[in-house]
C-alpha cells in the first residue's frame, strides 16, 4: 500500500513562480486547495513603501520597475530555456482548486485553513501573513524565499548576492513562517550558479528550480513529524528593489546583470 502524502493548502498569488512551484509539488503532495491571494494595489504599494524609504528610493525603485518591463524582453528566450533545461511547467494553475481571497490575511482564509485541515500550508508570493492567521491552525507554514536567509531577506536575494560579489550565498530557502520578513526558522537551503547569459529576470527561474525538490524534503519531513531547522547564514539583512541608479552602477561596476 502506498504511503499516505502530505495534505497541502498552496496559499499564493498567481505568478509564474507560484506557478512552476504547484506543478512542482503536485504530484509528490496532496493538494486540498490553492487559496489565490488577489495582487495588492499599486498606489498601496507606492504608499507603504514611501513611508518605510522615503520619496527619493521609492522613485528611483519605481523607475528601475518601469525599465526592468523593457529588460525583461530581452531575458525572455533565456527564461524559455530555462524553464526547459530543468523541465519545470509554468500552466495555469488549475481552475477546480483555486479559491481567490481579497488578502491572504482575511476571515475567509482563516475559515479555508480551519475546514481544510492541511498537514502543512505551502506559501509563495503572498504579502506578510498576520500572526492571526499563523495562529488559526496548529499547521507549519513553509515558505520559498528567493535568497539566502537571514543575509538576503526581502526581495531579489539572489541579485544582491551577485551585486555583494557573494556568490557562494546566491541562492534559495525553504524556510517556516513567522510573523517577521523571512525571519523564520531555515529548513533547507541550496546556492544556484549563474553565467553571462542570466541577469535579474533569469535568476529566479534557477532559484525556484533548486526550490522544488527543497519544499519536497521539507514536505517529507512534514509527513514523518521530522521537521527540523538548521542554521541560517549571518548577519541579518533586509533588501529592497534597487533604484535605477543602484541598478546602473550594479551593471557598470560589479557586472551585476
Amino acid at each position: 500500500m502506498p504511503e499516505r502524502k502530505a495534505r497541502i493548502v498552496f496559499l499564493c498569488t498567481d505568478s509564474r513562480y507560484s506557478r512552476i512551484m504547484y506543478h512542482g509539488l503536485a504530484t509528490h503532495a496532496d493538494v486540498a486547495a490553492i487559496i489565490v491571494e488577489k495582487p495588492v494595489a499599486l498606489t498601496r504599494l507606492v504608499r507603504r513603501r514611501m513611508e518605510k524609504l522615503g520619496l527619493t528610493a521609492t522613485l528611483g525603485q519605481l523607475l528601475f520597475i518601469v525599465c526592468n518591463k523593457l529588460l525583461a524582453r530581452f531575458s525572455a528566450r533565456r527564461i524559455c530555456e530555462l524553464i526547459s533545461a530543468y523541465g519545470l511547467d509554468d500552466a495555469p494553475l488549475p481552475e477546480n482548486l483555486a479559491i481567490p481571497v481579497d488578502t491572504v490575511n482575511s476571515p475567509r482564509t482563516i475559515a479555508l485553513l480551519r475546514e481544510l485541515a492541511p498537514d502543512a500550508v505551502v506559501v509563495n508570493g503572498t504579502r506578510i501573513i498576520s500572526g492571526e492567521v499563523l495562529d488559526a491552525i496548529e499547521t507549519p507554514f513553509l515558505n520559498t524565499h528567493m535568497g539566502i536567509t537571514p543575509r538576503y531577506r526581502g526581495v531579489h536575494g539572489g541579485y544582491w548576492a551577485i551585486a555583494n560579489n557573494d556568490r557562494e550565498n546566491c541562492g534559495v530557502t525553504v524556510h517556516l513562517v513567522d510573523a517577521g520578513i523571512d525571519t523564520g526558522g531555515v529548513l533547507y537551503q541550496d546556492t544556484i550558479a549563474v553565467d553571462e547569459r542570466d541577469d535579474f529576470n533569469t535568476y529566479p527561474i534557477h532559484q525556484i528550480a533548486k526550490a522544488i525538490p527543497l519544499m519536497k524534503s521539507a514536505l517529507e519531513d512534514v509527513r514523518t513529524h521530522n521537521l527540523r531547522t538548521v542554521p541560517g547564514v549571518l548577519p541579518s539583512r533586509l533588501w529592497h528593489h534597487p533604484t535605477l541608479f543602484q541598478y546602473l552602477r550594479n551593471r557598470l561596476l560589479l557586472a551585476a546583470k
